[in-house]
């Protein structure tokens, strides 16, 4: 019995360190946290990020900024190209067609704008912008993932700038060479137009673009989790941990698509109309389409299209990154099962073999020798214990592995996973509409 307790005591159980750190954190307490004063870096990322979405107007945390961010988005992004487009509606360009186009592109991007707004600010509204991006103590806000989480966020603005300063620089010079083509009356006239038009598009373009953005930068918080639990593998071997762990994981993936599902379907139902409606006009109008006339569909579409490509890259990353967990977990079970370096599982199943061996030779009725009987009282025959703890190990294993393999996780939308498959379909379904659509306009006659 003593040495028993001196085994157990110099061999404690092992913990992963994403569970100790949980830990730590709960014992810290809330007081103590929020009593630091010096602020990490994450916390300045955070707050930085805080203030860039209350510009845009996703913060919503009361009645008098929910009436502020709607207002101004209906007077910069609705009002003012209206009436500029009104106001600056030229006569002499009947043949551009330049007004019907541009209100339809108008009535596109605020709808999509719109959406955005409604959608992530309920959220940011509700969770607040840790919980919303699950970095708070109680979703895995951990001392060594902080750099990670920094890195993340400052990498999503970076692209949010990255294919925004590009759409904006197209923008200015179609609306640029639109002045050129179609006088006004002055020059100042041109200038004011040119801004005000500039000043709207990019901030109905910004909003839609930040909240694809965001949605982006959810999920590839996520993915710093789900790498580090494939490292987990092969540190640790507790079944019990790893179930544990991806069923927090799991938790957090339904969360996310549970907050972004009606967003997700609002903009592909949004950005699929708009540009059926942009096919139905270029295809119905019998002009000629130019750069001055039709400059701004391509820019706007090119918004609009980039918006869904990062949300499905978002979603399918994740969701394959979850769904590769199986993998690992399978090669993990298949080296402890089949490796040579493992002691206990070359003795147990060598114990095994040399049982098989003496059942066989037991059920054969021969004559053995004095030496023979010997030979076989003294072979090595595994205990009860030791084939149930071998046994027992390799089950939970199996277990494991058929757990992640018939619950892999991942971005749904109403059950349907976002990965390739359902990316497949939702392009088939896009390309037949597009075709269905081309062959009841465009008509080819023989004159």
């Amino acid at each position: 019995m003593a040495d028993l307790h001196v085994v157990h005591t110099q061999n404690p159980p092992a913990q992963t360190p994403l569970l100790n750190s949980n830990q730590n954190h709960t014992r810290q307490g809330p007081q103590e946290e929020e009593g630091q004063k010096e602020e990490t870096h994450l916390e300045q990322s955070l707050k930085k990020l805080e203030k860039f979405l209350t510009f845009l107007g996703f913060n919503q945390s009361s009645l008098w900024s929910s009436a502020l961010s709607w207002a101004a988005f209906l007077l910069i992004g609705v009002a003012l190209p209206v009436v500029v487009l009104e106001l600056s509606d030229c006569s002499d360009c009947e043949e551009y067609q330049i007004k019907g186009f541009e209100l339809e592109i108008v009535a596109s991007q605020a709808c999509l704008a719109a959406v955005s707004l409604l959608c992530l600010s309920h959220n940011r509204r509700k969770y607040g912008i840790r919980r919303f991006l699950f970095v708070d103590r109680f979703s895995g806000k951990m001392a060594r993932f902080h750099d990670d989480y920094d890195k993340q966020i400052w990498g999503s603005l970076r692209l949010l700038i990255y294919w925004g300063l590009p759409c904006i620089i197209l923008k200015t010079a179609r609306e640029v060479i639109r002045v050129i083509y179609v006088h006004h009356e002055s020059w100042w006239q041109s200038v004011a137009i040119i801004l005000a038009l500039i000043i709207s598009w990019t901030y109905v373009s910004m909003i839609s673009l930040s909240a694809s953005v965001l949605f982006h930068l959810v999920c590839n918080l996520q993915v710093i989790h789900f790498d580090d639990y494939g490292k987990l593998l092969e540190r640790e071997s507790d079944v019990l941990l790893f179930m544990e762990e991806h069923t927090r994981l799991r938790h957090h993936l339904s969360k996310i698509s549970h907050r972004f599902r009606i967003y997700l379907l609002l903009e592909f139902f949004v950005v699929t109309a708009s540009q059926f409606v942009t096919l139905l006009q270029i295809t119905a109008y019998r002009g000629a389409i130019t750069l001055i006339n039709g400059g701004d569909f391509a820019v706007s579409t090119i918004v609009q299209v980039v918006g869904i490509i990062l949300c499905l890259h978002a979603a399918t990353k994740i969701s394959h990154r979850a769904q590769g967990i199986a993998s690992l977990a399978s090669r993990w079970h298949a080296f402890l099962a089949c490796s040579s370096t493992d002691s206990s599982c070359n003795r147990v199943s060598n114990n095994v073999g040399n049982l098989e061996a003496a059942i066989h030779l037991n059920s054969i009725e021969i004559n053995y020798s004095e030496s023979d009987l010997e030979s076989l009282d003294y072979g090595p025959i595994p205990t009860n214990a030791q084939l149930a703890s071998y046994m027992s190990s390799y089950h939970k294993r199996q277990a494991f592995v058929t757990y992640l393999q018939t619950n892999p996780g991942g971005i749904t939308i109403f059950g349907w996973t976002v990965d390739r498959g359902l990316i497949n379909t939702i392009f088939f379904i896009e390309l037949t509409l597009v075709t269905f659509l081309l062959g009841k306009t465009v008509v080819f006659t023989s004159e």
